[in-house]
Protein backbone atom coordinates (compact mmCIF):
# COMPACT_ATOMS: atom_id res chain seq x y z
CA UNK A 1 0.00 0.00 0.00
CA UNK A 2 2.99 2.19 0.64
CA UNK A 3 3.50 2.31 -3.07
CA UNK A 4 -0.08 3.46 -3.98
CA UNK A 5 -0.13 6.95 -5.38
CA UNK A 6 -1.60 9.71 -3.05
CA UNK A 7 -4.64 10.02 -5.68
CA UNK A 8 -5.98 6.58 -5.07
CA UNK A 9 -6.70 7.32 -1.01
CA UNK A 10 -8.87 9.94 -2.26
CA UNK A 11 -11.41 6.88 -3.78
CA UNK A 12 -11.23 4.80 -0.33
CA UNK A 13 -14.39 4.64 1.74
CA UNK A 14 -13.29 3.22 5.19
CA UNK A 15 -16.28 1.78 6.97
CA UNK A 16 -16.69 0.55 10.37
CA UNK A 17 -18.98 0.04 13.38
CA UNK A 18 -18.51 0.90 17.41
CA UNK A 19 -20.60 0.60 20.69
CA UNK A 20 -20.46 3.34 22.86
CA UNK A 21 -21.07 2.53 25.81
CA UNK A 22 -24.10 5.31 28.34
CA UNK A 23 -22.56 4.45 31.63
CA UNK A 24 -19.61 2.05 32.52
CA UNK A 25 -17.82 -0.27 30.95
CA UNK A 26 -18.33 -3.53 29.43
CA UNK A 27 -14.93 -4.71 30.98
CA UNK A 28 -13.74 -5.36 34.29
CA UNK A 29 -11.60 -2.78 35.32
CA UNK A 30 -8.41 -3.80 38.04
CA UNK A 31 -6.45 -1.45 40.62
CA UNK A 32 -3.55 -2.61 42.51
CA UNK A 33 -3.67 -2.00 46.06
CA UNK A 34 -2.13 -3.21 49.12
CA UNK A 35 -3.20 -6.30 51.52
CA UNK A 36 -5.96 -4.99 53.53
CA UNK A 37 -5.77 -1.08 52.39
CA UNK A 38 -9.17 0.53 51.56
CA UNK A 39 -10.06 1.35 47.61
CA UNK A 40 -8.88 5.45 47.21
CA UNK A 41 -12.02 6.41 45.86
CA UNK A 42 -10.69 8.26 43.07
CA UNK A 43 -10.11 4.48 41.45
CA UNK A 44 -14.05 3.46 41.94
CA UNK A 45 -16.01 3.38 39.43
CA UNK A 46 -20.16 3.21 39.46
CA UNK A 47 -21.85 0.54 38.17
CA UNK A 48 -25.40 0.02 36.85
CA UNK A 49 -27.63 -3.09 36.94
CA UNK A 50 -27.75 -5.07 33.72
CA UNK A 51 -24.71 -2.84 32.11
CA UNK A 52 -26.41 0.85 31.62
CA UNK A 53 -26.68 0.61 27.97
CA UNK A 54 -24.99 1.87 25.13
CA UNK A 55 -25.52 2.53 21.38
CA UNK A 56 -24.09 0.56 18.20
CA UNK A 57 -23.51 2.93 15.41
CA UNK A 58 -21.99 2.50 11.63
CA UNK A 59 -20.14 5.34 9.83
CA UNK A 60 -18.20 5.44 6.43
CA UNK A 61 -15.67 8.10 5.92
CA UNK A 62 -13.18 9.13 2.56
CA UNK A 63 -10.58 11.87 2.29
CA UNK A 64 -13.40 14.10 1.42
CA UNK A 65 -15.55 13.65 4.51
CA UNK A 66 -18.01 11.92 6.70
CA UNK A 67 -20.78 9.43 5.26
CA UNK A 68 -23.88 8.70 6.86
CA UNK A 69 -24.19 7.49 10.41
CA UNK A 70 -26.53 4.78 11.01
CA UNK A 71 -27.52 3.90 14.65
CA UNK A 72 -27.98 0.08 15.56
CA UNK A 73 -30.76 -1.88 16.84
CA UNK A 74 -30.08 -4.78 18.34
CA UNK A 75 -27.41 -7.11 17.67
CA UNK A 76 -25.16 -6.67 14.50
CA UNK A 77 -24.60 -9.74 12.51
CA UNK A 78 -24.31 -10.29 9.02
CA UNK A 79 -27.64 -9.77 7.70
CA UNK A 80 -28.12 -6.30 9.32
CA UNK A 81 -24.74 -5.27 8.17
CA UNK A 82 -25.83 -6.44 4.56
CA UNK A 83 -29.17 -3.92 4.86
CA UNK A 84 -26.87 -1.34 6.70
CA UNK A 85 -24.42 -1.25 3.38
CA UNK A 86 -27.55 -1.92 0.78
CA UNK A 87 -28.87 1.58 2.38
CA UNK A 88 -25.81 3.77 2.86
CA UNK A 89 -22.91 2.81 1.03
CA UNK A 90 -23.61 4.25 -2.74
CA UNK A 91 -25.62 6.87 -1.30
CA UNK A 92 -22.33 7.71 0.86
CA UNK A 93 -20.17 7.74 -1.58
CA UNK A 94 -22.08 9.24 -4.03
CA UNK A 95 -22.46 12.30 -1.30
CA UNK A 96 -18.89 12.23 -0.67
CA UNK A 97 -18.25 13.11 -4.64
CA UNK A 98 -16.80 9.64 -5.11
CA UNK A 99 -16.99 7.87 -8.88
CA UNK A 100 -18.02 4.12 -9.36
CA UNK A 101 -14.33 3.00 -9.12
CA UNK A 102 -14.23 3.37 -5.01
CA UNK A 103 -12.34 1.04 -3.11
CA UNK A 104 -14.25 -0.47 0.09
CA UNK A 105 -12.32 -0.49 3.53
CA UNK A 106 -13.62 -2.90 6.18
CA UNK A 107 -12.30 -4.75 8.82
CA UNK A 108 -12.34 -8.55 8.97
CA UNK A 109 -14.78 -8.94 11.07
CA UNK A 110 -17.17 -12.43 10.78
CA UNK A 111 -20.29 -10.24 9.53
CA UNK A 112 -18.12 -8.08 7.34
CA UNK A 113 -16.73 -11.94 5.52
CA UNK A 114 -19.95 -13.57 5.54
CA UNK A 115 -20.76 -14.71 2.37
CA UNK A 116 -24.03 -12.94 1.51
CA UNK A 117 -21.82 -9.65 2.27
CA UNK A 118 -18.86 -10.53 -0.08
CA UNK A 119 -21.27 -11.69 -2.74
CA UNK A 120 -22.97 -8.38 -2.52
CA UNK A 121 -19.63 -6.46 -2.20
CA UNK A 122 -18.72 -8.28 -5.46
CA UNK A 123 -21.77 -6.49 -7.30
CA UNK A 124 -21.48 -3.22 -5.51
CA UNK A 125 -18.37 -2.50 -5.00
CA UNK A 126 -16.01 -4.78 -6.63
CA UNK A 127 -12.55 -2.75 -5.54
CA UNK A 128 -11.56 -4.05 -1.54
CA UNK A 129 -8.37 -2.82 0.52
CA UNK A 130 -7.59 -6.74 1.46
CA UNK A 131 -5.85 -6.65 4.65
CA UNK A 132 -5.01 -9.95 6.03
CA UNK A 133 -6.62 -11.42 9.47
CA UNK A 134 -5.91 -10.93 12.41
CA UNK A 135 -3.78 -7.86 11.25
CA UNK A 136 -3.88 -4.60 13.36
CA UNK A 137 -6.85 -2.01 12.62
CA UNK A 138 -5.20 0.39 10.73
CA UNK A 139 -8.90 1.89 9.28
CA UNK A 140 -8.02 6.14 10.04
CA UNK A 141 -12.32 5.78 10.91
CA UNK A 142 -10.88 4.78 14.58
CA UNK A 143 -9.37 8.28 14.95
CA UNK A 144 -13.26 9.47 14.20
CA UNK A 145 -14.10 6.83 16.85
CA UNK A 146 -11.72 8.16 19.51
CA UNK A 147 -12.59 11.98 18.95
CA UNK A 148 -16.27 11.11 19.32
CA UNK A 149 -16.04 9.21 22.37
CA UNK A 150 -14.15 11.83 24.25
CA UNK A 151 -16.39 14.96 23.17
CA UNK A 152 -19.46 12.35 23.88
Amino acid sequence: MLNKPETYWNNVLFADERKFNIFGSDRRIMIWRRKNEEPNPKNLVGTVKYGGGGVLVWECMSASGLGNLVFIDGIMNHALYLNILRDNFKLSAQNLGMGKNNVFNQNNDPKHTALNVRLWCLYNCPQNLKTPPHSPDLNPIEHIWRELEVRV
